[in-house]
């Protein structure tokens, strides 16, 4: 039968379909249709014992209902991209991993502390040299545990990017919206490690962490950090309502891969949705190098998953979008649906997304200025889920230096169509 002989077909039986319900409905008594369910009550939906701040829950299940599997929509599965440190969990897996390895003596002593890091100034190096010594043959763990002053350093450079002594730690060039050295740099002091070593690490880290009781502390070094870790009741449950869905789910995180991947699966994203920190192998051990992305050839960390650089690797991996094009803006259909961070780090992916942007409030500017000027009305904006930060004093510098620029420079936050966001008042907090 042709296709207008099956559509001749299709209209007979209708129209005898019809003449027999009108007999039938002419001689049976009334009844009062059954009242139908509506759609969405089939959708699969948020738990409504889980505590969202206002009606973001509400907003949530909104963009989950009209993205998602129920939405009818037939086509390439959408697509949500998380941060992970302070977005997913409370606190840095990073500092988890680091600390635990600096306290169990599990990093190895560089040859030269300048090949840790091509920015690594002259003054670091010496701080490092002297701090840890060259008692330790090159490639073998250093004593950290014991040597205080070399825990010390290595902290302090990790987490403000100067050397005890207050001497920079970092300098040269660098894009700010791609990459920040002192980032970078702690999947380079992994260095020398294979690929399982440092998952094992990540994983007793994870152990100790989540073991801790909330607002337990740890001293490495003199230096004292978060002792403990939690993935957010909110988050597990949005993820895990997002894949039921029929979502694609992916972290996308400038922690070292490897350790991100150890974490993740704690909400159901394997290793193949998990983008991190990419440390390059040799000899089944890892090195300094770290892969690029986009037009950036693979190096030290030019172009890691930080800032632009999240635009960027989300393209090229989920996208497959190749060469200097991921680091551009993509039509909505190739871009994210729903986005969630909680810092400037994560400010252009969250931006990207076309259904909803989630922003976990840490008082960050450049993420703040957006989430509270809600230019599209997709912003959703959370305090901590743990421990919220108070309202924050003042406005957000929005209109003056809430934007990093590429040379590190501070300019005004602007629209996509150019207008500059004023100053804005902290207005979703703890």
């Amino acid at each position: 039968m042709g296709t207008s002989g099956s559509k001749r077909y299709a209209l007979a039986l209708g129209l005898a379909g019809a003449a027999t319900l009108s007999a039938l409905t002419a001689t049976a008594p009334a009844t009062a249709a059954p009242a139908k369910a509506p759609a969405r009550a089939t959708c699969p939906q948020l738990s409504t014992s889980i505590k969202w701040y206002g009606h973001n829950r509400a907003k949530l299940q909104k963009m989950i209902d009209e993205r998602g599997s129920c939405s009818g929509h037939h086509g390439p599965r959408p697509v949500a991209a998380f941060d992970w440190d302070n977005t997913v969990v409370k606190n840095d897996i990073s500092d988890a991993t680091l600390a635990w390895a600096l306290r169990h003596d599990k990093i190895l002593r560089p040859a030269d502390w300048r090949d840790t890091s091509p920015w690594l100034t002259e003054a670091a190096d010496r701080a490092l040299t002297k701090a840890c010594g060259t008692d330790v043959p090159a490639g073998r763990p250093l004593p950290t545990a014991e040597k205080t002053a070399c825990a010390d350093e290595i902290m302090e450079i990790r987490g403000e990017a100067r050397t005890m002594s207050g001497a920079e730690a970092f300098a040269g060039d660098w894009n700010h919206r791609r990459t920040v050295p002192e980032y970078a740099w702690v999947p380079q002091l992994f260095a020398g490690l294979r690929p399982a070593t440092l998952t094992s690490y990540a994983k007793k880290a994870r152990a100790e962490n989540l073991a801790a009781p909330v607002g337990t502390e740890q001293t490495v070094g003199t230096h004292k950090l978060a002792g403990y870790i939690r993935y957010y009741d909110q988050q597990k449950d949005l993820i895990r309502t997002l894949k039921r869905a029929g979502f694609d789910v992916y972290i996308v995180s400038a922690s070292a891969e490897t350790v991100a991947e150890a974490w993740s699966s704690g909400v159901g994203v394997d290793a193949a949705h998990t983008i991190g920190v990419r440390s390059m192998v040799d000899g089944g051990r890892f090195t300094t190098g770290i892969r690029g992305c986009g037009d950036v050839k693979d190096g030290h960390g030019e172009a890691i998953p930080y800032i632009d650089g999240k635009r960027c690797w989300i393209n090229q991996e989920i996208f497959k979008v190749k060469g200097a094009a991921a680091w551009r803006k993509q039509d909505p259909a190739h871009r994210i649906a729903l986005g969630g961070g909680d810092a400037d780090t994560d400010v252009t992916f969250v931006n990207d997304a076309t259904g909803a942007h989630l922003a976990i409030n840490r008082n960050k500017n450049e993420l703040m200025c957006r989430g509270l000027d809600n230019a599209d009305g997709r912003w959703v904006v959370n305090p901590m889920f743990i421990d919220p930060l108070p309202r924050k004093s003042g406005a957000y510098p929005c209109a003056t230096e809430g934007y990093t620029r590429p040379d590190g420079g501070l300019g005004p936050v602007r629209r996509a169509d150019g207008s500059i966001v004023p100053d804005q008042q902290d207005r979703i907090h703890g």
